[in-house]
């Protein structure tokens, strides 16, 4: 048995190992990336260029068994408070594919976010990558998605991913941001964490306007995609000045040629190892007390399950976290380290807090998209099936609308469009005065995690044993 585990090797889940292994824990990290780094180090293989001293501990603790390429496919309660966790290591369908059963003591869940994209007509064009997708390939393999890349939404993370084209050739015709500068300005005053209080973001703030001053690359302030068009991939987008709901504003659209767009309107927390925990989510996320602990004896989580806001918050999030978990088991942490790391989570939580209403998502996109537009890009299912299912066929709930329409029944098992489509659905209801939809959070619910060949579920797993001196 081990005692304790990590899922996921980003900012929260290396600061969680280090922190736990410290403490006194054996740890197993568990990662689906052959590094670990998550989004915000990705590199290309091999790279090492301005990694934080987490990377160097992370390598030379000898209490800490790193397993890339792994995926958590599914988790369960064991007898004596123990978890289980079903895990596929190697390259999907890879002849070698490793599956194993982990069975741990503590359990620290930090699996991060993917990102976020409304749909308009033509967002199920090739061309149209998310922010992040976008971010992945320059970064980790030098390749822009495109000669000329249009990149638009909300939030911070848009200026990074422009830097991270620019740094692989691509042209960038502009960063469209679909919030107002005011809306903006009165969500980082509302909160005591504006960004003067932030030295080092301030700092990265016009380091990124310097980079695009010289780029020439314009920044466009309540302004949105709202179509691509084309044939067999991008050719133009049609953008729009928006209100402050984001409804486009009428006459003031125009188009652009664009042989790519990247699109990002925040990010959604990977929630399938909470819920399959058992674990209470409030707002989306998972609900976690001081110390990082879930409703659930045993199991914390940390980064961007809980809230987004970054890797400063993540790494401190994961330190608590993994300080907790060895002390779960009886081990005894440096309470100086934890008390720190205690104070820069509340100290980032008002930083994330504040990005929060400096960039929220309104719901004025639900305009943009056309009876047509494809709500599930999986099953192809339109706003107009989705529209027929709430108001023709009575749909009160997610499950309801996956059974009518089918609705995020497709490969991605509505990861993409399970939050718009319960976001479009209710609004559907409120048109018609009816109750708000009953389990908006059933489309986060998964029982099998990541895809699962049946020869591999055929096939008896084997009990993982840690490697000696772990």
């Amino acid at each position: 048995m081990v005692k304790v585990v990590v899922v996921g090797a980003g900012p929260a889940g290396m600061h969680a190992a280090v922190a736990a292994a410290r403490g006194g824990a054996r740890v197993v990290l568990v990662d689906s990336a052959p590094q670990a780094g998550g989004q915000y180090y990705r590199r290309p293989p091999g790279g090492t260029a301005a990694l934080p001293h987490v990377f160097e501990e992370l390598r030379r603790q000898p209490r800490i068994e790193h397993l890339p390429d792994a995926t958590v496919w599914a988790m369960e309660a064991v007898p004596g408070g123990l978890h289980r966790l079903h895990v596929q290591q190697g390259p999907a369908d890879a002849p070698g594919r490793r599956s194993m059963t982990i069975e741990a003591a503590a359990l620290v869940l930090a699996t991060g976010a993917y990102d976020r994209v409304v749909p308009f007509p033509g967002w199920d064009l090739p061309g149209v990558y998310t922010a992040g997708a976008a971010q992945a390939l320059a970064k980790s393999q030098r390749v822009a998605v495109g000669r000329r890349v249009l990149v638009c939404g909300t939030g911070p993370f848009l200026l990074p991913v422009a830097r991270s084209l620019l740094a692989v050739g691509a042209e960038v015709a502009g960063v469209l941001e679909a919030n107002a500068p005011a809306t903006c300005l009165r969500g980082w005053l509302r909160r005591p964490a504006h960004p003067w209080h932030h030295r080092a973001k301030a700092a990265e703030l016009a380091g990124y306007a310097a980079l695009l001053a010289r780029h020439r690359v314009p920044y466009r302030p309540r302004t949105a995609v709202i179509a691509a068009h084309g044939t067999d991939h991008v050719e133009a987008v049609t953008t729009a000045r928006l209100d402050p709901d984001w409804n486009p504003v009428p006459g003031s659209e125009r188009r652009f040629a664009v042989d790519a767009v990247c699109v990002g309107h925040g990010f959604t927390p990977q929630l399938e190892p909470v819920i399959a925990a058992g674990c209470r989510t409030r707002g989306g996320f998972a609900e976690v007390d001081d110390r990082q602990a879930t409703s659930v004896p045993g199991v914390f989580a940390a980064g961007e399950l809980t809230g987004i806001g970054g890797a400063d918050l993540s790494a401190a999030e994961g330190t608590v976290a993994g300080c907790a978990a060895a002390r779960h088991l009886g081990h005894a942490p440096d309470p100086a380290r934890e008390a720190a790391a205690r104070r820069r989570v509340r100290h980032w939580r008002d930083f994330a807090a504040a990005l929060a209403a400096a960039h929220p998502v309104r719901p004025g996109w639900q305009t943009w998209a056309a009876d047509d537009t494809l709500v599930c890009r999986c099953e192809e299912v339109t706003v107009r099936e989705l529209r027929d299912a709430v108001e023709h066929h009575r749909a009160r709930g997610a499950r309801s609308l996956k059974l009518l329409c089918r609705v995020g029944l497709g490969p991605c098992q509505g990861r993409i469009c399970g939050r718009n489509a319960t976001e479009l659905a209710d609004a559907f209801l409120r048109e018609r005065g009816a109750p708000p939809l009953l389990d908006p959070d059933a489309a986060a619910k998964r029982p099998l995690a990541a895809p699962v060949r049946l020869a591999d579920l055929a096939t008896p797993p084997t009990a993982y044993e840690a490697q000696e001196g772990t």
